[in-house]
């Protein structure tokens, strides 16, 4: 089954409402605007119930169905990243420095697609709750809404979440059992000695050699304590130290980021970075400050909910089209937060061939649009059930 009919027949206005969001990206949690446009769209729709404001500019909409049943929560993001757009588009960001480099334009306009069709019809028991969050890019405006009570507030019982994929067949959807996301920590060190003249060296503590030590040691984590079939990366992303050739600097800065999807292994890596950093600093006679910050956790897909998913997506794309165990990729998500709080899943859109997310060149494929929403909203109806089935 492609598109359901009804939804297709008004594609134009999910490409003209993502458009209209391509144009006028937000950051963080700053989406006024966005959320405003989203309300406004689910005020015509019809949608039973509509909150605002929470994570400061979340939007629920709450559509009942024909009976009582299921509780199932549909999440799209809405915040854009700090790009200058390259796509010559159209409909390119007119906020210079800002645009829509992760398709979270397309993902407000499949969901509202999917709001629209669910109302129109209410072929389904029970409730659908449409979750618009912002600031997946940034603090985690997922973790912010599921602190506020979102999930408890709506009685919501499972939630799902799409996201379009540049580098898969328009129309191929992806997920899978278990880990499909990594967690991201990020890590900054600032190595202290004494400073003073290049040539006076035994007059100083020099901290450079001590950073380029630590830059290497630091990869020992992945190499020598960690199972090697086990998915890890620790980036070493920033070192700056120094401005003149004949001055050895007071301190060297060193930042990057460390990417699992165990929680034991993520144990591991902070308390060895941690290790290695207070052990070459001595080594070297430098002090040593580390900021070590544990951003998003893993996003874990539930068993159960990620084989629903996967049925539903063979419904619209055939079994040729659905990849039920795609790989685990180390890229973060705060969707992440909603799956611990709730079973279910995370899936994967492809909109075919083009510049990767966060590229000043992507742009989303609105022929994706109907296929995301037809998804989203056949997942409601095969989960909640009709009221005479």
């Amino acid at each position: 089954m492609p598109a359901l009919n009804r939804i297709a027949a008004f594609a134009p206005d999910m490409t003209a409402w993502r458009r209209h969001l391509h144009a006028h990206p937000e950051l963080g949690l700053a989406c006024h605007d966005t959320a405003a446009f989203v309300a406004a769209r689910l005020r015509e729709i019809g949608v039973d119930e509509i909150q605002e404001g929470l994570a400061e500019t979340g939007v629920v909409a709450v559509i009942h169905g024909t009976g009582p049943g299921p509780v199932t929560g549909l999440r799209a993001d809405m915040d854009a990243l700090p790009i200058l757009e390259e796509t010559g588009a159209s409909w390119a960001s007119t906020v210079p420095g800002r645009m829509h480099a992760c398709g979270h334009d397309g993902h407000t306009a499949m969901l509202l697609g999917a709001a629209r069709y669910l109302a129109e019809t209410r072929a389904f028991r029970g409730t659908a709750v449409l979750l618009f969050q912002p600031a997946e890019e940034t603090i985690g405006g997922g973790r912010l809404m599921v602190e506020g009570g979102v999930m408890e507030r709506f009685g919501i019982e499972e939630v799902y979440a799409i996201h379009t994929d540049p580098v898969t067949p328009l129309g191929r959807f992806s997920t899978r059992a278990g880990p499909i996301m990594a967690a991201v920590d990020d890590f900054e060190i600032v190595l202290t000695g004494q400073g003073g003249h290049a040539a006076r060296p035994d007059a100083c503590i020099d901290p450079i050699p001590a950073a380029l030590a630590l830059g290497q040691a630091l990869q020992t984590i992945v190499s020598r304590n960690a199972d090697p079939l086990a998915g890890i990366v620790v980036s070493l992303t920033v070192v700056e130290a120094g401005s003149a050739t004949n001055v050895i600097p007071e301190r060297a800065r060193l930042a990057g980021t460390v990417r699992t999807f165990d929680a034991r292994l993520r144990d591991t890596a902070e308390r060895r970075l941690r290790e290695i950093v207070a052990g070459q600093a001595a080594s070297y006679g430098v002090t040593a400050h580390i900021d070590y910050d544990r951003s998003y956790p893993p996003t874990v897909n539930h068993a159960e909910q990620a084989g629903f998913a996967a049925d539903v997506a063979r419904e619209v794309a055939g079994a040729a089209g659905v990849d039920d165990d795609v790989a685990p990729v180390m890229g973060a998500e705060d969707f992440s937060y909603m799956l611990e709080a709730r079973p279910g899943a995370y899936v994967k859109l492809g909109q075919g061939p083009g510049a990767s997310v966060h590229h000043p060149k992507f742009d989303f494929n609105d022929e994706a649009a109907p296929l995301g929403a037809t998804f989203l909203a056949r997942l409601i109806e095969r989960r909640h059930g009709t009221a005479a089935g």
